[in-house]
């Protein structure tokens, strides 16, 4: 090892991570139960050479800390940590093995599997538990990098979208940009290709204002799927929760992806668009008590995992991914707390949806609701003022807590999901779920004091069918998985219209055109706040694959080439559509009665024999049309400056049966006169072309929406 050349003083415990000044650095890192914690510093070709040691003498309330004159940003560093190794009390310390800094915020290259990085070597037959691997791990490990932290922001002010504004597209930094013809080709896959004009012109072009990426926290990769030759391409997987991951950085200068992140988010906050990072606290790369010994685990696994309260020393796995993060640890939830206050402070980034975010609020039981993560983030004053996002369920029992989480949470809502894919490929008793989660789920969000905005309407997400598989596959086909076919979902909720996969049949592809513009036409207008999948508005296919998770190739990227325009120009007039009237996005609930006496209720529901809906005709099995009349004129909303909303007046009229079906409009006092402003068995008619008197009938063609304006 060459001579150690840097001057070490005692330094500080915060900040935590490596803080870089003109003259050295400072390193911190937290480890209760270690004895003794060791700076490596790395140098030479690859930077593999360790080139120096540094005991960490000081130690502040387990943090043990120095400061190191000399190092400059670019310094590649990690740590070993010594303790106990005693796996069935939940110590696995091995200072054999080299450690990533659980608050760098940057590596030097993406993790790689390697056996030495295993901290244990398997024992024999009749041995307690497994015996000390010894190996060092220090040239296959990726290394931390000290980066400076100054950067230009050109005054970036954050778009600051309201909620009921909001239109969100879940993104694959590398799967929207892959293969874009008008991203230059060297940018493709990058942070710095979502920064170009032409994706950000797509965006602008069909009214998002907000995109929320899959997760950009650095990743590690499953051994299992690198020796089938895949990798983890959604990133579900961190173990970096302050560094942009490297996949997405063009250039490989040590530190470079921090300032290309920054450099992305500006480009699109210029646009008016807001960036939400899907974040994974639930769980890390390092996998089960089988798994390796890369960060967390070596530095305190006791601390950082939940463990089996059987005296094992087993991690306890809420996530099915094989451990999950204990956040009733104080320190555990700090890193949290502080990775999120440095993405908004530092990244600019604009709020989080949070993956299995159950997961996050289970207490020392498994108790849903009793850790402390809720609370901290209420009192937070920087974290509290962003966009909060819950996936909330996870795996464990009693995981699926949607319409559980806090007031000031909004929530993936699976049951809109699931009761508009129901309706709309024609399920029985499926009406009534269906006219619920249209009109903002109420029964999920009312009653806790929250708004319709609690609810993120989706129909698509990442993990399941794109929009296009929905109405083509009626099973998976996940056999490009490596686990033939037994992985994804197998309860889609999915029609294919008559044929399994492509089909050339004219009949066929018609209604499978129509049925996805049934689906985003519901869900764009529809109470609560949308959410498409990128290349929904395309016509994208995963050709039938619904957990495309390892796939990082063209069964995920977006295929420009072949997108469909006409889907793309009926996005863009349903997302006009609804920024042009307050009724689709509303922050108050519909009440069933009249703003004032002698008035319309200012929702209504009606049968296409134009009769008011009753309590029997809900309890129809069978029924599977519907109509439904929005009062503009009855809101009870007020604007900035008191002033109350109103709006015009809507008939939305829904069939998911596969005949045509003639709807009788309401009497006069419900509305003179109405024109179309939609009709999703014709996506190229011109809104307002067609106008309609009270009680005439209106045809709608099977498996159709069609939305009429009062005009009179």
């Amino acid at each position: 090892m060459p001579k150690m050349r840097f001057e070490i003083l005692p330094g500080a415990p915060y900040p935590l991570g490596a803080t870089s000044d003109n003259a050295g650095a400072n390193f911190s890192i937290f480890s209760e139960h270690a004895t003794g914690v060791t700076l490596c510093l790395f140098g030479g070709v690859g930077g593999n050479t360790e080139i120096a040691r540094i005991p960490l003498a000081e130690r502040t309330e387990h943090i043990w800390h120095a400061y190191v004159r000399g190092v400059r940003t670019g310094q590649r560093y990690g740590y070993r940590v010594s303790g106990p190794y005693d796996p069935p009390a939940g110590h696995r310390f091995n200072s054999a093995k080299l450690l990533i800094d659980p608050y760098a915020r940057a590596l030097d290259r993406s993790p790689r599997w390697n056996d030495s990085m295993f901290g244990y070597r398997m024992t024999a037959v009749g041995e307690a538990a497994p015996r000390l691997d010894l190996r060092n791990s220090a040239r296959a490990m990726t290394k931390c990098v000290v980066v400076d932290s100054a950067y230009d922001w050109e005054g970036d002010r954050k778009p600051a979208i309201a909620w009921e504004d909001l239109v969100i597209y879940e993104a694959h930094v590398k799967g929207l940009t892959a293969a874009h013809p008008d991203v230059p080709r060297k940018l493709r896959g990058n942070y710095a290709a979502l920064a170009t004009p032409a994706v950000i012109r797509h965006l602008s072009s069909i009214g998002v204002n907000a995109i929320e990426l899959l997760p950009v926290h650095q990743t590690a990769p499953e051994r299992r799927l690198e020796k089938l030759g895949l990798t983890n391409y959604w990133g579900y997987n961190s173990i970096g929760y302050f560094a942009p991951d490297l996949r997405f950085a063009c250039s490989t200068a040590l530190g470079s992806s921090v300032t290309e992140f920054k450099s992305m988010v500006k480009a699109i906050h210029r646009a008016g668009i807001e960036v939400i990072l899907d974040v994974v606290y639930n769980h890390t790369a390092e996998g089960d008590e089988n798994g390796p010994t890369i960060c967390f685990r070596g530095i305190d696994n006791a601390t950082y995992y939940r463990l089996r309260h059987d005296g094992s020393g087993r991690c306890e796995d809420f996530t099915g991914t094989g451990n999950s993060l204990d956040l009733t640890h104080p320190r555990v939830l700090q890193m949290v707390m502080d990775s999120l206050r440095y993405w908004i402070v530092e990244m600019h980034v604009d709020g989080f949806r949070f993956d299995l975010a159950t997961t996050l609020a289970r207490g020392p039981r498994g108790e849903f609701g009793g850790s402390p993560f809720f609370a901290a983030i209420a009192q937070d004053p920087i974290i509290s003022t962003v966009k909060l996002i819950a996936e909330p369920w996870d795996v464990g029992d009693s995981g699926y807590q949607v319409g559980n989480f806090p007031v000031n949470w909004k929530e993936w809502n699976g049951k809109y999901r699931d009761g508009v894919r129901d309706f709309w490929r024609g399920a029985n008793d499926s009406m009534g779920e269906f006219a619920s989660r249209v009109t903002g789920s109420s029964d999920l969000y009312r009653a806790g004091g929250r708004t319709p905005l609690a609810g993120i309407n989706f129909v698509t997400s990442h993990d399941g069918f794109t929009l296009a598989d929905l109405v083509a596959y009626n099973e998976k086909h996940n056999e490009a998985n490596g686990e033939d076919n037994r992985d994804g979902d197998n309860t889609n909720r999915s029609w294919n219209c008559g044929v399994e996969g492509p089909s050339d049949d004219p009949a066929i592809r018609t209604i499978r055109a129509q049925q996805q513009r049934n689906f985003l036409a519901t869900m764009i207008l529809s109470q609560g706040v949308p959410m498409i999948l990128a290349g929904d508005e395309l016509g994208r296919s995963q050709r039938g694959n619904n957990n495309a998770y390892c796939q990082d190739n063209p069964i995920s990227w977006i295929d420009w080439a072949n997108a469909d325009a006409t889907l793309i120009e009926f996005v863009r007039r349903l997302v006009q559509l609804r920024r042009e009237h307050p009724i689709f996005r509303r922050w108050g609930w519909f009440s069933g009665s009249p703003a004032k006496a002698g008035r319309l209720k200012d929702l209504e529901w009606f049968r296409p024999d134009g009769a008011v809906m009753n309590a029997g005709d809900w309890g129809v099995g069978y029924a599977k049309t519907l109509g439904a009349f929005l009062n503009g004129d009855a809101m009870t909303e007020r604007d900035q400056a008191g002033a109350r909303i109103a709006d015009d007046s809507f008939f939305l009229m829904f069939n998911s049966y596969r005949e045509p079906m003639e709807f009788k409009l309401p009497p006069k006092e419900w509305g003179r006169k109405w024109t179309v402003v939609l009709d999703t068995a014709d996506a190229a008619a011109a809104s307002g072309a067609q106008s309609h008197a009270f009680e005439e009938r209106v045809h709608v063609a099977g498996h159709a929406m069609v939305v009429l304006r009062c005009v009179a």
